[in-house]
This record gives C-alpha cells, sequence and structure tokens, in this order.
C-alpha cells in the first residue's frame, strides 16, 4: 500500500517510512502540510499518517483540504502532545485517530492489513435468483461473496470463512425466522455485523422490531436502492478500522 508519512520531524519520517518498507508497504516521505497535500494531489495515496502540529499548515489544516481532493482517504493524526479541542476538531474533520507518539507499530501495521484485505459478504436468502444477482452485483463491486440458502449452514460459513465482515440476512427463511438465525450468529460470534432484508415490512413487522433488540445493524426493505447497502458496508468497514486504532 501507499502510505503517505507527513513530519516536520525527519528522523520520525525516516524511521516510520523504514518500518513501513521492511513491512512491504511504499512509503511517501513529506516533511510539511503542504508538502502532504501536493503529494495527494499529484498521486493519491492508500492512507495518511500525519503529525498534528507541524509549522505552516497543521495536521488538522491540512486533512481538511486533503479530504476536499480526496473525501473518502483514511488519515491517521498523531502527536506528542495536542490540546483537547484540537483533538476534537481533527475528529470533527474525519480523522480515523488521533494517535501518541511514539507510535504504536503493531497497531498501525494490523490497521493497514485491514484496509488492505479483501473481506467477504455472507448473502443468506432461499430465494437463489436473488442470491445470485446480489452476488454478481458485489462481485462487479470487488467483494468476495458466499451464498447460502439453508440457515442451519450459516453458522458454518462463519467459522470457516475468518475474512467474513458482513451477513445479509433475510428474514423469512422458509419456516424459519431470520431472527432465530441471527440470535444464533451475535450468541456465537458477537458484534458480527448483521443487515437484516424483508420484502414483508408490514407483514414482518414485530419480527423486524425483535431483530432490533437482538442486535441487527440494520434492516433493509426489498427492493432496496444499491446505493444504500454499499454505503452501509462502507460505515461498517470505517466503524471497524476505528474500533481497531481506538486500542491504541
Amino acid at each position: 500500500m501507499k502510505i503517505l508519512v507527513v513530519d516536520d520531524d525527519r528522523r520520525i519520517v525516516k524511521t516510520t517510512c523504514d518500518i513501513l518498507k521492511i513491512k512491504g508497504h511504499e512509503p511517501i516521505p513529506a516533511y510539511a502540510g503542504e508538502e502532504g497535500i501536493e503529494k495527494v494531489r499529484n498521486s493519491p495515496p492508500d492512507c495518511v499518517l500525519m503529525d498534528i502540529k507541524m509549522p505552516g499548515l497543521n495536521g488538522v489544516e491540512a486533512l481538511k483540504r486533503i479530504h476536499e481532493i480526496v473525501p473518502a482517504l483514511p488519515i491517521i493524526l498523531v502527536s506528542a502532545y495536542a490540546t483537547n479541542d484540537l483533538m476534537e476538531e481533527a475528529k470533527n474533520a474525519g480523522a480515523y485517530a488521533i494517535l501518541s507518539k511514539p507510535l504504536n507499530f503493531p497497531i498501525i501495521l494490523s490497521f493497514l492489513s485491514l484496509l488492505d484485505s479483501e473481506e467477504s459478504i455472507l448473502v443468506v436468502d432461499d430465494d437463489l435468483a436473488f442470491c445470485k444477482t446480489l452476488k454478481d452485483i458485489l462481485t462487479l463491486r470487488g467483494f468476495q461473496v458466499e451464498t447460502e440458502s439453508e440457515p442451519q449452514c450459516v453458522l458454518r460459513h462463519i467459522e470457516n470463512n475468518h475474512k467474513l465482515a458482513i451477513v445479509l440476512l433475510d428474514l423469512k427463511l422458509g419456516v424459519v425466522n431470520g431472527v432465530d438465525v441471527l440470535k444464533a450468529i451475535q450468541s456465537k460470534y458477537p458484534g458480527k455485523p448483521v443487515l437484516m432484508m424483508t420484502g414483508c415490512r408490514q407483514e414482518m413487522g414485530s419480527s423486524i422490531e425483535q431483530a432490533y433488540k437482538a442486535g441487527v445493524y440494520t434492516c433493509l426493505y426489498k427492493p432496496f436502492e444499491l446505493d444504500d447497502l454499499f454505503r452501509l458496508i462502507e460505515e461498517i468497514r470505517i466503524v471497524k478500522l476505528k474500533n481497531l486504532l481506538a486500542e491504541a
């Protein structure tokens, strides 16, 4: 991955770039906020590690300008010291995290590994045609997709696929209520993001209510807008990445 490292301390930039290079990444050094912005404009990286306190343009202002160029670019700010007001401003501006120096490189490397990983999605629906259509669409968007029509096989999929990031689960699986499958997933894999789907909004009203109580991430109503699905998938991915950084 291309990682832009921005810091006015050249020793920190060199050390960070050396570690990233050893781990197989392509570090790009920059020594001021203005220089970092120009490098993003000329060749957007996959991620930015940037100091907050720098002469001239500080990291928060540089972050804002970078997001005008590449709105979804993951940016991690770092600082040996920063005021609470500046940290709050950084979070509001879209920083993935504000980490303290010296950097916790195991966490950073885990974050980059997750950022670069090809996570997969499990579609569970007894409508085989719907499964195939949704799989084809998601595959074209670059996702790895598994499908399952038998509710009793869902846990096996999760157990055998450690990269399984999201479950798209129909609320009505023949005679099986999808809420029971949801509860089984949450019992064995707490926190696993599950998106319920249903074409029977009124008929399944009580089941939808039970699903939210059982911890479903949200419920999509067929026929749903694909842009809504893609937005939710990206939202879940960002939450997972930020939670990983929160450990640091």
